[in-house]
């Protein structure tokens, strides 16, 4: 009777762990497609990265694994649809920080929380540098002060947009050094590039992955970058904070992250997944084409990150008194 119970208990004890497994690997390999939507249109770096990631990532999600644009308004079109989709690990935002720590600061009324999202990682983070019109008569960051000093409100800044990162990093610099330069803004980075190739507007804080290229081929120069150390695309090229000037880091970060009440057990695994293909050879060496430092950091240290650079662009906002219509 004894041995006829213990055998029972058992077997129950492993249909329970048997259950469990299961659920856990459902739950990890869902039975859906997987979602990774980008709030922003093909074909720049916002959209490069995650398919680049996507086709490593592939086998660990044998459901299928798609990589979807839902561009407009800063991205909060897309942000919007990944935070209404269901929180069961199937659906994933991948962004700059406009939709996931900036824009709840720029505009009055978002139809989702930013505060909710839950970090899965940093895929990437590419530098802002300070590139100028090659008509400007300044060749480093010196000259380009003493010369904004000099013609106070005579220069003339692109940016992508209202609120943008290059707008914001535009309104970063002019309070850390305290100079005055006049805001003219173009719907995306190609028009703005084109006409300061077209030395139609003085300056461009820009990301270097759309930049370099032009600096490079001489048609605009790059005076410095906006973080912590040089980067590897344009390596002769100094940081502001080498040039006595600290304050001034801006990077444009990727991060991947789910809707609020999404499983732990499947960020665990997107980030597991995500991560080890963020160390493969090919997948670094496209990245670093897009002048981008792989990431793959953990959900806590992404969810610090991205607290602390929304309450920095909150102050810049704030202090420059930058509004969105």
């Amino acid at each position: 009777m004894t041995s006829s119970v213990s055998r029972r208990s058992v077997l129950a004890l492993g249909a329970l762990f048997a259950a469990g497994a299961s659920t856990v690997a459902c739950a990890q390999q869902p039975s859906k497609t997987l979602k990774l939507i980008v709030p922003f249109p093909a074909g720049g770096t916002a959209d490069v990265l995650p398919r680049v990631l996507a086709e490593k990532v592939r086998s660990a999600y044998p459901a299928g694994l798609v990589v979807e644009n839902k561009s407009g308004a800063g991205g909060n079109i897309g942000a919007e649809l990944v935070a209404r989709s269901d929180a069961d690990g199937t659906t994933f935002l991948v962004s700059p920080p406009g939709p996931i720590a900036i824009n709840q600061h720029l505009y009055k009324s978002l139809n989702y929380d930013a505060t909710k999202w839950m970090p899965i990682t940093v895929i990437a983070t590419v530098p802002n540098v300070l590139a100028v019109r090659n008509g400007l008569p300044v060749n480093n960051l010196a000259e380009f002060l003493a010369y904004l000093k000099a013609n106070p409100g005579k220069v003339t800044y692109a940016s992508q947009g209202n609120g943008s990162t290059s707008h914001l990093t535009a309104a970063m610099f002019m309070e850390l050094t305290g100079t005055q330069m006049v805001h003219v803004p173009y719907k995306g980075t190609a028009p703005a590039l084109v006409d300061l190739v077209g030395g139609n507007v003085d300056v461009f804080f820009d990301n270097i992955s759309s930049s370099a290229q032009f600096h490079t081929g001489g048609r605009v120069k790059i005076l410095a970058v906006a973080d912590q150390q040089r980067s590897q695309l344009l390596p002769q090229v100094p940081t502001f904070v080498e040039s006595k000037l600290p304050g001034m880091v801006a990077v444009t970060f990727f991060s991947m992250v789910a809707p609020s009440g999404t499983p732990k057990d499947a960020i665990t695994y997107a980030h597991k997944n995500f991560s080890a293909a963020l160390q493969a050879p090919e997948v670094k060496q496209k990245f670093a084409e897009q002048g981008a430092t792989p990431g793959g950091w953990t959900p806590e240290k992404t969810g610090e990150f991205i607290r602390a650079e929304s309450a920095k662009w909150a102050r810049v906002i704030k202090s420059a008194n930058v509004t969105v219509e």
